[in-house]
């Protein structure tokens, strides 16, 4: 990976938690914080977007690991990897339906965890990425873009795009109807669009104002889709909806 892989750790045994942060930190891994109940992972979770999240499924919350899993997956693909000490079918069935990435069971070693995280690396590294004819965003008209793809220049007008998503080094541009993937960050692809309509909302989304469909306190909708709203970004939103 191009940029520190970073974890949210999920296990309400600080002692285990503080333990995992530092053998992982150690590893040259990036710890985005750790928390130990199940609603507060799902808002860490919105908030920081970990590329890694490993979770206890026994929790002392009103929700259990595997609840706060499903719940983030509905927003985020995040890959999760299971703590757990309990090996009952019942739990373990109920965690597959999760799609885990792998399950560490404790107590664990340093090797154990190690090698754990290696592969889910490793997988997510398998994920296929743009070939040589990659994407490329062209600084284009005040209400339209230009994308070379495919040794072609694809117009896509500004008020089509819904929201544009940052995945490390590339970005998403999101229409109703297309996935536009780019080799350009987020934040490029902010220079080039001097469009007022679109704000940054978050580290990893600007949306188009004139598409949003709800906000919330700590989350925003765009046709269908719920996104995160970062609390430094919260003040600038509600002043510039109005705008709008």
């Amino acid at each position: 990976m191009t940029n520190r892989t970073r974890l949210m750790i999920v296990e309400d045994d600080m002692i285990i938690a503080a333990n995992i942060s530092l053998q992982l930190s150690n590893l040259g891994y990036e710890v985005t914080g750790i928390e130990t109940r199940g609603e507060d992972a799902i808002n860490h979770a919105l908030e920081n977007h970990p590329d890694i999240i490993l979770m206890d499924i026994q929790l002392k919350g009103k929700i259990d690991g595997v609840e706060a899993a499903k719940a983030i997956q509905k927003t985020l693909d995040i890959p999760i990897v299971y703590l757990t000490a309990n090996s009952d079918d019942a739990s373990f069935e109920r965690a597959k339906e999760t799609r885990p990435y792998a399950f560490i069971s404790k107590p664990f070693n340093k090797l154990n965890l190690e090698r754990t995280i290696a592969l889910v690396v490793e997988k997510i590294n398998e994920h296929p990425a743009p070939d040589t004819e990659q994407n490329h965003l062209i600084e284009g008209l005040e209400d339209r873009i230009f994308i070379r793809t495919n040794g072609k220049l694809v117009k896509v007008m500004l008020d089509e795009i819904l929201y544009l998503e940052a995945d490390r080094n590339y970005c998403h541009i999101y229409t109703k109807d297309q996935d536009y993937l780019i080799v350009n960050t987020l934040n490029i692809v902010c220079e080039k669009l001097t469009n007022k309509n679109f704000l940054r909302v978050h580290r990893s989304f600007v949306v188009n104002l004139k598409k949003l469909d709800a906000v919330a306190d700590s989350y925003l909708e765009i046709n269908n889709k719920v996104l995160p709203i970062g609390k430094m970004y919260k003040e600038d939103l509600m002043k510039n909806i109005q705008k709008v």
